[in-house]
């Protein structure tokens, strides 16, 4: 038996996801974000957010965060966020290409996360020297983190008055956002423009969709001409976008965005769960989303992928492992791992 635990982004689309694409699939339909499906995408998520947002459907992640950075910081500027972050160590350098050569600026912290004083910090240590100076133009806050850990609204809201009082953006990459509030129970706008996120990388191709992200702008009217025509000379605005639209809202229709995440979630706490009682592995990291990354002897994991369980390698490391757990994680793929993992109640 082979079971992938290796990422979320390799899991199958989610049957009512699939549905929404055939359904879409009936006809003809405008171009470019135009159809039927995008045109309600405004009102949707304004609906779900309780305040106006400007949706733009893009197909991935990295042109998300990318084309959102590149919108607010000027090509001597600087976007703060983790030394583990997405934006940072995955996405080939998008951010500074789109950007024109803009600067990101790792800050430290644990856990996968940082806080308003380290940034604040650093920040004070890069500048002095006047134009010799990249300028502090943006933050990026990940949610759910790298490491699997999630920020909580307490936080967000501190790093992001640091941001506002030294006129910086403020952005969240939320490839698994929806993780994160089915982790802490809250309204999505806690999370977002009441703790001061002006974008968000709204993401869902992780949590059932195939290749459908947005970019949501809150309370920006002005920013959408900007967004737009980068995401036009990026080539993300495509000419099917209904197919993106009509997943969109399939996704966050009666709340099976929350649904499929707490279901992901609920699996890597079983497993989290059961990694407490073994006897050699330990937990790298608390597990508050849909990732858990143990800590093994090279020998234990070695075993463990050689009776067929797929996960990821940290990379550096022999004895680090992330097993990710999707929407379509089954309690028998579950409690397979476990057992198979050897000396783990399954």
């Amino acid at each position: 038996m082979e079971l992938n635990f290796r990422s979320d982004n390799e899991s199958p689309a989610a049957p009512a996801i699939l549905d929404a694409v055939v359904k879409a699939n009936q006809g003809t339909a405008w171009a470019y974000a135009e159809d039927q499906w995008s045109t309600l995408l405004e009102q949707a998520f304004s609906d779900l957010f309780g305040t106006r947002t400007t949706v733009i459907p893009l197909s991935t992640g990295t042109a998300a965060n990318s084309i959102a950075l590149a919108s607010v910081t000027p090509p001597w500027g600087a976007v703060y966020c983790h030394r583990n972050a997405h934006i940072l160590n995955d996405e080939g350098g998008a951010p500074e290409f789109f950007g024109s050569g803009l600067r990101l600026v790792p800050v430290d912290g644990d856990d996968g996360k940082f806080d308003a004083r380290s940034m604040e910090e650093l920040i004070h240590r890069n500048s002095g020297h006047g134009v010799h100076s990249y300028m502090p133009a943006a933050v990026s806050i990940t949610q759910s983190s790298e490491s699997g850990t999630v920020y909580v609204p307490e936080e967000i809201q501190a790093i992001n008055e640091l941001a506002r009082s030294k006129n910086m953006a403020t952005h969240m990459d939320g490839a698994r956002f929806g993780n994160a509030v089915a982790r802490l129970g809250c309204e999505p706008a806690d999370l977002t423009w009441r703790a001061g996120v002006e974008m968000l990388s709204f993401g869902a191709s992780k949590n059932g969709c195939l290749a459908a992200e947005a970019l949501l702008l809150f309370d920006n009217p002005g920013g959408r001409d900007t967004v737009e025509r980068l995401r036009k000379r990026s080539g993300h605005l495509l000419s099917k976008m209904r197919y993106v639209s009509a997943q969109l809202l399939a996704y966050i229709n009666d709340g099976l965005w929350l649904d499929m995440a707490a279901h992901a979630n609920q699996q890597a706490a079983a497993f989290a769960k059961a990694i407490d009682s073994h006897p050699g592995a330990s937990l790298e990291f608390p597990v508050e989303a849909n990732e858990v990354f143990v800590r093994w002897t090279p020998a234990g994991l070695k075993s463990l992928e050689e009776s067929g369980v797929q996960f990821l390698y940290w990379p550096g490391r022999d004895d680090l492992a992330r097993f990710v757990f999707s929407h379509c994680t089954s309690d028998e793929e579950t409690s397979y791992l476990c057992r198979t993992a050897g000396g783990i109640p399954g």
